[in-house]
């Protein structure tokens, strides 16, 4: 076994196209952009690269033909992969970036998979995660995909020992948390809007209510879920374990270029603290600043680690506004 090794599926995954605009957009005219960029991406996809940039051991498992330009891309990162072949070209996702950093999405659907070629991924997948730690499950679902489907994989992951990440939304992530139990991640992560689907409420709700917050994250660990990483965007994130553990941590000043893949790296940053061993305040600390890290670079870069600054993220027990405890300190360091 390799005990630090981190495998990642990514159903749907895609290159992603970065537009820079001189201005904020305006309909109907003619833009001359300032510049653009070319991606492999995916949400699993970010996490692989991400863990790799930092000389993690990861393969990545996603649907393409061998000859497909994400493929390519992927190789010339140095990246493992294991891919299932499919006659579809891979989608290609837009981003468009204006200077305030302000980004407008226009995602393709993907190409629908086959019953076989879902079979085919599953079993990938579990051969992978019984030489992994983790197992990441991140991303929408191609068209025609069974919404459960993640939910089956949880299940079917069981036996091999992986700890199991699931980042999605709306029918995936809603089919999961009412899959009972053993369909439980052991981490989800859930962004503001996600969360307020779970809960059935408005997101201006869940951000402006802090029990609202925390009794929407309570639910999923009465669902089953070991850890909730909560992503707030600029005002961080927010981590609660099953046994009562509530931290939220907000990240430095930075200026943002795309957030584009930001939520990717911050998950990232939890495993790869969770495979150095280290407690939960740091793991939510090293999220917070890879998701900063990733916010400051173009397009969907991902950060290195000379570029992550984990002791400038600001790490509290408990919601913020709910207290004013002292903040945690950065590993090896002294509260300033």
């Amino acid at each position: 076994m390799t005990p630090s090794r981190v495998v990642t599926l990514t159903a749907n995954p895609s290159l992603d196209r970065t537009l820079d605009l001189p201005a904020p957009l305006a309909e109907g005219g003619i833009v001359r952009l300032s510049g653009s960029s070319t991606e492999p991406g995916g949400k699993g996809v970010n996490v692989a690269r991400a863990i790799a940039a930092a000389g993690g051991d990861v393969v990545s498992v996603l649907p393409a033909a061998a000859s497909d330009p994400i493929v390519t891309a992927l190789r010339a990162l140095g990246l493992e992969l294991a891919t299932v072949p499919v006659q579809a070209p891979v989608r290609t996702n837009y981003t468009l970036v204006d200077p305030a950093g302000t980004t407008t999405k226009l995602n393709e659907p993907g190409a629908a998979l086959s019953g076989t070629t879902r079979a085919a991924l599953g079993g990938v997948l579990h051969g992978h995660a019984a030489a992994a730690q983790w197992v990441v499950l991140s991303g929408s679902l191609p068209p025609g995909t069974p919404a459960d489907w993640y939910a089956d994989l949880v299940r079917s992951l069981r036996d091999t020992g992986a700890r199991i990440a699931v980042d999605t939304s709306e029918g995936p992530l809603l089919a999961l948390v009412a899959a009972g139990p053993d369909a439980a991640p052991d981490l989800l992560k859930p962004n503001a809007e996600e969360l307020a689907q779970l809960a059935g409420s408005s997101e201006a709700e869940v951000l402006g209510d802090p029990a609202a917050m925390l009794a929407a994250v309570r639910s999923l660990h009465d669902r089953g879920v070991a850890e909730v990483l909560l992503t707030l965007g600029g005002d961080g994130a927010v981590l609660s374990t099953a046994d009562g553990g509530l931290w939220s941590a907000r990240p430095p000043e930075i200026t943002v270029r795309s957030t584009v893949g930001a939520g990717d790296c911050s998950l990232a940053g939890h495993l790869l603290a969770s495979l150095a061993g280290a407690p939960p305040a740091e793991r939510l600390r090293t999220a917070v600043a890879y998701g900063a890290a990733s916010a400051s670079l173009p397009g969907s870069a991902v950060p290195t680690p000379a570029q992550v600054d984990g002791p400038a993220v600001r790490v509290i027990a408990g919601l913020p506004g709910s207290s004013t405890p002292p903040p945690v300190p950065a590993a090896g360091r002294d509260v300033p």
